[in-house]
């Protein structure tokens, strides 16, 4: 299954390592650094700032999405799979 994350991107559910609050980003040291270690990686998808941080094995994508809306997202694409 996909999961919309803005800006007319989707990526598959599997694809997905974490889904990151703002908050949680901004205030983690462990996080701002492997941000800059992957900052080749990061994909802004947010015109404002983010709202979360979408990691992947390929990419990390700066959603203007909340972590919620796509954690409810990927529970009711789990719900329809069956």
């Amino acid at each position: 299954m996909y999961i919309h994350i803005g800006e007319d991107i989707n990526i598959r559910a599997r694809d997905i390592i974490s889904i990151l609050d703002k908050e949680s980003v901004n205030n983690s040291p462990l996080v701002e650094e492997f941000l800059k270690s992957r900052k080749e990686k990061v994909i802004n998808l947010s015109k404002n700032p983010f709202k979360s941080v979408i990691v992947t094995n390929d990419n990390v994508y700066l959603s203007p999405i909340s972590s919620g809306t796509l954690k409810k997202r990927s529970n009711q694409m789990t719900i329809h799979e069956f």
